[in-house]
């Protein structure tokens, strides 16, 4: 069973407020895709990756990993198949050390520790930061931080990888070595971002967002020509 597309079927969501904030979205995104969301804040962007993993169920709709219907009782299983990173790094460091950040998601998944070391290293290893492990998520810099919370997830070895606003307060070198980065997966990746330049080099795809809305999905090119 592939775990590595996932499909949006009519999805709607609101807020408890009663803000409607996805309006029927359907998309699919298969396997090996890297597409981009685009589109103002307040689009529907967040809300739609909130969807990928369970974070949020639909108000009516159905996401779908795979063959797997996204519901409380399938969450052990999406999130396995689905990591997110969110857009503040911060919100996903909260241990003693970036080793322990990096572990914390395979010693969930009650993985052998020998595996759990194998995975940290490996992942440390892939976003530059070997050597880092006993350093605390606040000595690090703020490119460092968004590696190190990209490293927390690929140590889940997921098969989505989705990704809030990688980019931003990124300096220039950070931002090469993120995208460079991301080239590497070979899996499939969402990006919801407001850097058109990195949405170009790294996703083939796109889907522009409105009001809660998907108001294009075509080729990034297509889509650059639009906006």
């Amino acid at each position: 069973m592939s775990h590595h597309f996932i499909r949006f079927t009519n999805v709607h969501y609101s807020y408890p407020d009663g803000t409607e904030a996805l309006k029927g979205i359907s998309l699919t995104v298969t396997h090996g895709e890297r597409v981009a969301l685009l589109g103002l804040n307040g689009c529907g962007k967040s809300t739609l990756l909130l969807h990928t993993n369970g974070l949020l169920l639909p108000s009516e709709g159905e996401v779908n990993v795979g063959d797997v219907p996204v519901t409380k009782n399938t969450l052990p299983v999406v999130r396995r198949a689905v990591g997110m990173v969110f857009q503040n790094p911060d919100d996903m460091l909260f241990m003693p050390t970036v080793y322990d950040d990096v572990a914390f998601g395979p010693r969930n998944m009650k993985l052998p520790e020998k595996e759990v070391d194998r995975r940290v290293r490996t992942a440390l290893s892939a976003v530059g930061l070997k050597g880092c492990d006993d350093k605390a998520a606040f000595q690090l810099s703020g490119g460092q931080r968004r590696s190190a919370a990209i490293a927390s997830v690929l140590s889940m070895e997921p098969d989505i990888l989705v990704l809030d606003e990688p980019s931003s307060n990124l300096d220039i070198k950070a931002r090469r070595n993120l995208i460079d980065l991301l080239k590497t997966f070979h899996h499939t990746i969402i990006v919801a971002t407001h850097d058109m330049e990195m949405a170009q080099e790294l996703c083939p795809r796109s889907i522009l967002m409105q009001d809660g809305r998907i108001i294009a999905d075509a080729s990034t090119s297509e889509i650059m020509q639009r906006i």
